[in-house]
């Protein structure tokens, strides 16, 4: 089902690039990541630590720990799993749904909303609401894109909070992949209160 909406192509072991744009097709967070596989919630990425990543024509940023990235079918959103130590352990950016251009490209527009989950203690947070509001304007977001983003943070919200799966445990399997440690001890985010790529808002 899902394998074959992306082609026979999408094997276990092969990278992908992820690019993220903004809705006016301008060019927002992106990287590469290798195929880990995929289940019944969509496909799994991985990075070990020292990826770098780019927002846009910026400098890169090399990230120093592992983490990885489920691109789910059909859904307004992807999610960023992190391996200790950040103080975010799940991130989760609203977008359109994600477009394979080929097995190894997938590419979505960041809707500016973002749900956490924090490591210490389990918060789950909403972030970006102004940004939101902005570029409802700026933008000029069409009446569904906004409802269908409003609708994906609330549903959010809720399953992350509930750890319903993928937010629960199931997610480890898959870290462990790029790293044998999934704990670790929070350290603070990067300046300006930003993880980059894994953490991107």
């Amino acid at each position: 089902m899902l394998a074959a909406r992306i082609g026979s192509a999408l094997v276990t072991g092969h990278d992908v690039h992820v690019v993220y744009t903004k809705y006016d097709g301008s060019l927002h967070w992106h990287y590469t990541m290798r195929h880990l596989g995929s289940d019944e919630h969509g496909v799994w990425l991985g990075a070990p630590a020292d990826t770098p990543t780019q927002r846009g024509s910026e400098p890169p940023i090399v990230l120093g720990h592992p983490w990885i990235h489920l691109i789910p079918e059909g859904r307004w959103w992807t999610v960023a799993f992190n391996a200790g130590p950040t103080d975010t352990e799940i991130y989760c950016d609203i977008t359109t749904e994600p477009r394979w251009l080929q097995p190894g490209e997938v590419t979505m527009v960041d809707l500016d909303l973002d749900v956490l989950r924090m490591r210490a203690d389990g918060r789950v947070l909403l972030l970006d609401e102004d940004e939101f509001a902005e570029h409802q304007v700026r933008y000029r977001y069409p009446a569904e894109v906004i409802t269908k983003a409003e609708q994906a943070a609330a549903w959010l919200l809720d399953a992350v909070q509930a750890r319903v799966e993928p937010f629960g445990t199931g997610y480890r399997r898959w870290l462990e992949m790029v790293s044998g440690d999934v704990g670790g001890t929070a350290v603070p985010a990067a300046p300006g209160g930003e993880e980059p790529a894994a953490d991107s808002d």
